[in-house]
Order: C-alpha cells, then sequence, then structure tokens
C-alpha cells in the first residue's frame, strides 16, 4: 500500500480564533488507539471545549472527542478521554513557563493527518475580553466595506 503524503485537515476549531489572541503554534503527535484512528480517517472529531496541560513533564489534551468507531467492537475506545502528546522536551518545557504565566492557556487549533501521521495544532492563547471581540469584528467588518468601496470605485473607472 503507497505511503500517504499530504496534509488532510479532520477537525479545526474556528472559535478559537475568535475567543483567544493566538501568541504561538506548536505541531504535536497524539497517541491514539487503533479505533481512534479510524474514526479520525472518517472525518470525524470535534475540538469544541478541548484544552492541553502540562502534568509531570508531559503535555496532555483533554475533553476533545472523537466519537467511537461504528465498526468497532468491545475494544472501542471512549470519546472524550486524555491523550498524551508528543513534544520536545524543550517545547514542553517552553509551554509550561508559558502557561504559568497569568491569562494564558494551550488549546487545539487544528486536528489533521501529516503524511499519515495523526497531528494537533496546539496555541498559546491569551482568552480576549467581549469588548475585544467586538473590536475584532468591527475591524473586519470595516476592512470588508472599504474593499467593497476600492472594486466599485475602481469598476466605475473602467
Amino acid at each position: 500500500m503507497p505511503k500517504e503524503s499530504g496534509q488532510k485537515v479532520v477537525a479545526t476549531n474556528r472559535k478559537a480564533r475568535h475567543d483567544y489572541t493566538i501568541e504561538s503554534t506548536y505541531e504535536a503527535g497524539m497517541v491514539l488507539n487503533g479505533t481512534e484512528v479510524k474514526s479520525l480517517r472518517m472525518g470525524r472529531a470535534s475540538l469544541v471545549d478541548g484544552y492541553a496541560f502540562i502534568e509531570n513533564g508531559e503535555a496532555w489534551l483533554d475533553a476533545v472527542h472523537i466519537p467511537e468507531y461504528s465498526q468497532g467492537t468491545w475494544n472501542n475506545h471512549t470519546p472524550r478521554r486524555k491523550r498524551k502528546l508528543l513534544l520536545h522536551k524543550e517545547q514542553i518545557l517552553k509551554l509550561h513557563n508559558k502557561t504559568k504565566e497569568g491569562g494564558y492557556t494551550l488549546i487545539p487549533l487544528q486536528l489533521y493527518f501529516s503524511d499519515g501521521r495523526a497531528k494537533v495544532e496546539l496555541a498559546v492563547a491569551k482568552g480576549k475580553r467581549e469588548y475585544d471581540k467586538r473590536q475584532t469584528l468591527r475591524e473586519r467588518q470595516d476592512k470588508r466595506e472599504s474593499d467593497r468601496a476600492m472594486s466599485a470605485r475602481r469598476n466605475l473607472g473602467d
């Protein structure tokens, strides 16, 4: 069987960029059971409410929902279990120090397959306040309106 190549996105956490200010991102591997991999290959997962944490020098991903594999038997996995993340020690230390600072948290942004291996994109993020969210929406809306006005003006000039 040929080896997989490229990247196939399984799930994204679109609300994360709205609720948090992203400082930096990291790519981490995950320790999964066989039925979890099969369920992910079917494109079924949810990153809503998911978070990561550092405990005893190890990184863990929690509250990520990977539904049970439909053709699985008695050895099927539990949908919301704690999963170990595979990172270098230096990265784990960096993440631990950053999350110890006030207001920072680790959130999963994307779950994907990279060359056939399941990966998660982690972000060191700081929660936004309500007025920050409104300001971001307003800026996006203003940019969209200015782009529309510029394109309409260009079309009039033709």
